[in-house]
């Protein structure tokens, strides 16, 4: 797995943990609808600190919960 594909999955994991969608949280986190869809499609493969920042705030929770999954544990070095 990269580490793009983790965060989507972690998004979609929290938008069903705090039953809501994708454009509810663009809404509450200020993160916009294009962007999110963005990420979330693929399109933009490195999301921005700052908006994770902000999906993070709009989830009510800090970036080290964000990250703090065994998806991004499991992450193997992409330095080539």
């Amino acid at each position: 797995m990269k580490t793009h594909e983790a965060v989507v999955r972690r998004i979609v994991q929290l938008c069903q943990m705090k039953g809501t969608t994708p454009y509810g949280i663009s809404l509450i986190s200020g993160v916009p609808q294009g962007t999110l869809k963005s990420i979330l499609n693929g399109e933009s493969q490195n999301p921005g600190i700052v908006n994770i920042k902000k999906l993070c705030d709009g989830f009510e929770i800090t970036l080290g919960q964000f990250f703090s999954t065994p998806e991004f544990d499991a992450l193997e070095q992409e330095i080539e």
